[in-house]
């Protein structure tokens, strides 16, 4: 069975490491902070600016001046900062995030990534994604796994305008977890109920199938 967007947040959680800056984009992203694992401490950064972003607020709760880079509410945990966008892309390009959680569009087999732009739509503009891109090590996209018409989205070449180049690590779909290495989508495990067939199906690009490739635990 395909993995909802709160089960791709929650396997992404599985990657938290104790005491790391984690920068959470738009969409999927966001709901990492949701699914903390336990006896894991993490920082997570809002480019907006904002420092030790917590779940999402209890209805009601909600504070309209707590946003993060999506514009949705938020909450701080105590020991929180709020600071200018200066200072948060300073962090960002002076790589003090150890971990990156974006959307995407589109990722390529050698990791390349597009998700800022479809031709012909209107869009307000790149955000911070270039930024982060440019300087982060460690990417993982959290993404449909095939868009509305049943296409592929992991492919040989991204055909949308590029956000970064060469920068996925890792990508965590509605059908898999697969890391990019070697100019290939490299699988490592599915989601419950899900068939290696099926992923195949819907992977356009190279996809290396190593072994018995295990069911995801969350």
């Amino acid at each position: 069975m395909a993995l909802s967007k709160q089960q791709i947040a929650q396997r992404i959680a599985k990657e938290l490491q104790h005491k790391w800056y984690v920068n959470l984009g738009i969409g999927i992203p966001t709901l990492v902070a949701n699914y903390i694992p336990e006896g894991i401490e993490v920082e997570f950064q809002s480019e907006n600016g904002l420092l030790g972003m917590g779940p999402f607020p209890v209805e009601g709760t909600e504070d309209a001046d707590l946003i993060n880079a999506g514009k949705q509410t938020v909450t701080v945990l105590d020991g929180g900062s709020i600071f200018d966008s200066a200072t948060s892309f300073s962090m960002i390009r002076g790589q003090h995030v150890q971990l990156t959680v974006l959307g995407a569009m589109e990722v390529a087999q050698n990791g390349d990534i597009a998700n800022w732009k479809i031709p012909g739509k209107m869009v307000k503009g790149m955000g911070g994604a270039m930024d982060l891109v440019a300087s982060a090590d460690n990417i993982i996209v959290a993404m449909m796994h095939t868009n509305k018409r049943g296409e592929s989205k992991l492919l040989k070449e991204c055909s949308l305008p590029l956000t970064g180049v060469g920068c996925v690590t890792k990508i965590v779909t509605n059908l898999a977890v697969l890391e990019i290495k070697d100019n290939a989508f490299h699988l490592l495990e599915r989601a419950p109920g899900v068939s290696v067939a099926e992923i195949e199906a819907a992977t356009e690009g190279n996809l290396v199938v190593n072994g018995e490739i295990p069911e995801m635990a969350f």
